[in-house]
């Protein structure tokens, strides 16, 4: 009985943990950052001060869900092994990186997605 307890919160808890395949869902703007570039945060601060309602899918590249997403992104786009943060990802379209010439790029990149 006790093997049996046993075996069942072992089961229980491998399939409660585990985490489905990242898929980049139709609809949704991805946001691709790490938390020690300095880009990424300009880009966010650019984003909360000039579209405070747009909805991002914000993606941590340094978990490893991240980066499965983050390479999906790559390959949808072909970007091959030149991958760098912030990177933006639609349906149809990615901006990667952000200077100041990255905001007319940005402004297009979501013009189709603002409410």
């Amino acid at each position: 009985m006790k093997k049996l307890i046993c075996a069942f919160f072992a089961i229980f808890f491998s399939t409660a943990c585990s985490q489905p395949s990242p898929e980049l869902l139709p609809g949704k703007i991805y946001f691709f950052y790490s938390d020690g570039c300095p880009h990424c945060h300009e880009a966010l601060e650019f984003i909360d001060r000039e579209y405070p309602d747009l909805q991002l899918t914000m993606v941590n590249v340094s978990n490893p869900g991240g980066y499965q997403q983050l390479v999906l992104c790559a390959r949808k786009f072909k970007l091959g092994s030149q991958i760098g943060t912030p990177l933006f990802c639609t349906d149809d379209n990615y901006l990667m990186g952000w200077s100041d010439s990255s905001v007319s790029r940005f402004r297009e990149l979501v013009r189709t997605y603002q409410k």
